[in-house]
């Protein structure tokens, strides 16, 4: 199946033939349908936190943080094009249209984005643009020039967003200046994720003909910021390793080929970064994405609400790392068995097993085999029609059931009245500890279900092929980390995925 020039291209981007072949046989088999046993609810796998809860846990983080190492890490490779899709559509339709008014009656969101656009973020940047032409903002709103504002924002002659990524595009404006979603990440990482020497560390994964741009974007801003917020930033950026590219096939699940005869790989999807997350070294990792992210007037909720989660996590941890510690010694007494059981069953695994005095040794194993795993707190929201995956309390292969994000793609059409009894969605706000409880690293790869990919159908060159998506990162990724669900508000969620998320009440500034 596999000629010399194939091989030399495996070999170019770290790829062994026989991974190759194990997607090839994905392709082939599907993905195995999620065995769901229930929706995690309040009381059953997700918690609620009252406002003393917040005040302490609050107040462990505080307490620790200038003992440890922290560091928010991003995932900020997204491209803008999906921002601007109807844009695109529209200037499609525009080539041909007699009565452009009559036909921007036909996209009323782009209607009212148009009447708003002095809301917009980069409003000024698009004023300076058509001043130096001669041209007045106002006057080609009245005259219903969208097309001229579109092409604008999206050329390569105007603001060039269409080729931008999200990190790059203006999010918000203030008085006196407006910030990308990359500097609002300064930002916030400043508020809760600044260790005790006033460091703050940024971890961004980016695309690799973007990384440059990021590199002198921080630069334009590094110094405006720390000295603003009294900190040095320690900023890393990454890119989606090339190896983690999975084939593409045509539609009989055959390699597909370009016009010059060369196996095409695609992105693996963000489950592609689990590579990334497992080089870093840091005592808490935050994850949020690139495009979630509150103006000023919000963040404090956000500030509170991820202290609190870091702070929930460094408590559990320490009990974790106690029993671990006592499991491992020599004796540990039966009601000490009996009180890790309940720990666990009542925090992050159903077991089958009981305590047996005549199994005690069998039981300390598959105790510590449990508890020391990576550590996550995952801060759920309460459904409100956003897309996305769940929590779930998942049956494994071994009869145990533990905490998993779910997407919709994994659950099959049997088990599809247990999404509709979801009550809450992953908005990616998660705080991660990836040390065991003699403080050496996990191997994160350890804990992937390999089994938790995805398939879906794509086009190249208008030819239709099938992808193949990894473990996605918080999914089958971390589907082996201990996991608590805790729901957060919905205002700690605040995604950009179209340009009209920019004009919703809770990205204006004021």
């Amino acid at each position: 199946m596999f000629n010399n020039e194939d091989l030399e291209l495996f070999k170019s981007r770290g790829i062994l033939p026989e991974q190759v072949e194990v997607q090839l046989e994905n392709f082939r088999n599907g993905f195995p349908f999620i065995r769901l046993d229930a929706p995690a609810t309040p009381g059953n796998g997700i918690i609620q936190l009252s406002d003393q809860d917040i005040e302490k846990y609050t107040q462990v983080y505080e307490d620790r943080i200038a003992q440890l190492e922290v560091v928010k890490f991003i995932p900020a490779s997204g491209a803008a094009t999906r921002m601007f899709k109807e844009l695109f559509a529209y200037l499609e339709k525009a080539e041909g249209a007699d009565n452009e008014a009559s036909l921007l009656d036909t996209f009323p969101s782009l209607k009212n984005l148009i009447l708003s656009v002095n809301r917009l973020p980069f409003v000024s940047e698009l004023k300076e643009i058509l001043e130096a032409e001669g041209q007045n903002l106002d006057e080609l709103v009245c005259a219903n020039e969208a097309r001229r504002l579109i092409q604008i924002i999206l050329s390569e002659q105007g603001l060039g967003y269409a080729d931008l990524p999200k990190g790059l595009i203006r999010f918000h404006s203030y008085p006196d200046q407006s910030r990308t979603s990359f500097e609002e990440h300064l930002v916030e990482g400043a508020q809760y994720a600044k260790s005790g020497d006033s460091e703050v560390r940024l971890h961004f994964t980016v695309s690799p003909e973007h990384i440059d741009s990021f590199k002198h974007h921080l630069e334009t801003v590094r110094v405006f910021y720390e000295e603003l917020f009294r900190v040095r930033y320690i900023i890393e950026f990454t890119i989606q390793q090339p190896h983690t590219d999975t084939i593409a096939v045509d539609m009989n699940n055959n390699p597909f080929r370009d016009d010059d005869g060369q196996i095409v790989f695609r992105p693996g999807g963000h489950g592609a970064l689990l590579g990334n997350l497992n080089g870093l070294d840091q005592d808490l990792i935050f994850i949020k994405n690139i495009d979630n992210i509150a103006p000023d007037r919000m963040k404090g909720l956000t500030k509170q609400y991820k202290q609190a989660l870091a702070g929930l996590l460094i408590e559990f941890q320490d009990r974790v790392f106690g029993y671990l510690r006592d499991l491992v010694s020599t004796e540990v007494s039966i009601d000490r068995l009996k009180e890790i059981c309940e720990f666990v069953g009542a925090n992050m695994c159903k077991m089958e097993e009981q305590v047996d005095p005549g199994s005690a040794n069998d039981l300390k194993s598959s105790l510590s085999k449990i508890l020391n795993r990576p550590i996550r707190i995952a801060g759920m929201v309460k459904n409100a029609g956003e897309p996305g995956g769940g929590p779930f309390w998942v049956r494994q292969t071994d009869g145990t059931v533990n905490l998993q994000i779910v997407e919709p793609a994994q659950i099959s059409p049997e088990q599809a009245d247990l999404l509709k009894q979801s009550t809450h969605f992953n908005p990616v706000d998660l705080v991660c500890a990836v040390k065991d409880y003699q403080g050496k690293l996990f191997d994160l790869l350890e804990f992937r279900d390999p089994q938790t990919g995805f398939i879906t159908e794509k086009s190249i060159s208008g030819k239709p092929v099938k992808a193949q998506e990894l473990p996605g990162l918080w999914n089958g990724s971390m589907a082996g980390w201990n996991t608590l669900f805790v729901e957060v508000p919905i205002e700690t969620f605040t995604p950009v995925k179209t340009i009209y998320d920019l004009i919703r009440e809770e990205h204006l500034s004021d």
